[in-house]
């Protein structure tokens, strides 16, 4: 047999070497709020959530001030930061009607997102932006709502809050170059993408969102979803078709930091605590 040179060896090193392991992504894992047990305190809701090893949570917008405080003292005690605000008003009162009322609810529900925000310590407030229909057009959806958020940014602003726009089913942000160019016409570090990378499987695949959205991304939605007998459904956790080594790989390179949140249905202690297993698995590229 021919001998092999220290000096082929060497050359060939680069294409015999083992391929590293992925890293671990640095993101926070976070529940939404509305996955715990209900029926019982917050803070017991709370207490389920760290013992299953999440490390934040989303909590939606919460007007009675009672209920605030107890969501803050039970995310004190219990070190369970909260993370994020889910607006509760934007589908039901979108932010691109025509109906001066409809908008000013929407508008008010953003407001005391934004102010619960600041006292739970979040950072974020999730933002829907508008809903098309038949009787709001795309272009309409589009000037209505960015005339409303534009108004936001001050408050925004004074809290230190970032509204996060999220895409969703709402026939509205259809592709990532779109997302980007709504994001990017605000012009403001307080207005930035809130990526649900299972809200795009139906038309569009996550990792060319992550890599076109970029820095935009401020949170992240983690579920996923799966195309059967012609209908779309949601599914466990690593049970779809989403390609979360294609998602770890796109967050890698956009240097995504962080805070990820899973939003499925909800279920008991041991169901969370395997929510989380998987969770883990994902951000870990242990698939």
């Amino acid at each position: 047999m021919p001998r092999i040179t220290r000096r082929q060896l060497l050359a060939a090193a680069p294409f015999l070497a083992i391929p590293a392991k992925a890293a671990r992504l640095p993101i926070r894992k976070a529940v939404e709020f509305s996955m715990l047990p209900g029926k019982i305190p917050v803070l017991e809701r709370f207490q389920i959530a760290r013992e299953a090893g999440f490390e934040a949570i989303e909590c939606p917008t919460t007007p009675e001030q009672s209920a605030a405080e107890e969501i803050l003292a039970a995310s004190r005690k219990v070190q369970l930061p909260i993370h994020s605000v889910m607006n509760s008003e934007h589908w039901r009162s979108p932010l691109s009607s025509a109906d001066p009322a409809v908008v000013e609810k929407s508008m008010e529900g953003m407001r005391t997102s934004l102010r619960n925000a600041k006292v739970w310590g979040a950072d974020t407030v999730l933002l829907v932006p508008a809903v098309v229909n038949p009787e709001t057009s795309y272009a309409q959806a589009w000037e209505r709502s960015q005339r409303q958020i534009r108004k936001l940014i001050p408050m925004a602003e004074e809290l230190k809050v970032v509204i996060g726009i999220e895409e969703v089913w709402n026939k509205f942000l259809l592709s990532p170059l779109e997302f980007a160019r709504y994001i990017d016409e605000f012009n403001s570090p307080w207005i930035r993408a809130y990526f649900d990378v299972g809200n795009v499987a139906i038309n569009g695949y996550a990792h060319d969102w992550i890599r076109t959205l970029g820095k935009r991304i401020v949170k992240l939605h983690f579920k996923d979803f799966i195309f059967a007998k012609s209908e779309a459904k949601w599914t466990p956790l690593l049970e779809g078709a989403i390609d979360f080594k294609a998602i770890h790989t796109a967050l890698a390179e956009i240097g995504y930091k962080g805070d990820a949140t899973v939003e499925i249905s909800g279920g008991d202690a041991t169901y969370l605590k395997e929510v989380n297993l998987r969770f883990e698995k994902i951000l870990s590229a242990a698939l």
